[in-house]
């Protein structure tokens, strides 16, 4: 199963990375596949290894803030393991193209 998670902290400060940071730190420590985008995090795992994960990420958000949005969504394909590397590939093999999955700030 693939997870899309972003916590969004409300009310506190316009500065959210440190509680990102935290955020992140969980998902790492979770020994769970992810991989960080510039709005959100993509996590594989079992339904019950990525509710507790998103439960303990949403936690550290409201920890921090008054008010906290966790927005989750979910990929369920069955019998399929390595989606985080196997979808981009699958969509750049029929593109016949590779595309940036990590571009460059300028």
């Amino acid at each position: 199963m693939l997870a899309d998670l972003a916590i969004i902290p409300i009310g506190h400060s316009p500065h959210t990375s440190k509680t990102l940071a935290e955020v992140l730190k969980t998902i790492k420590d979770s020994g769970l596949p992810y991989q960080l985008t510039p709005t959100s995090t993509c996590i594989e795992g079992s339904w019950d290894e990525i509710l507790a994960v998103v439960k303990r990420c949403h936690q550290i958000g409201r920890a921090d803030a008054p008010h906290v949005v966790t927005l989750l969504r979910l990929e369920e394909d069955e019998a399929t393991e390595g989606k985080l590397k196997s979808n981009p590939e699958s969509v750049e093999k029929k593109a016949g193209e590779s595309f940036e999955k990590n571009p460059a700030v300028a």
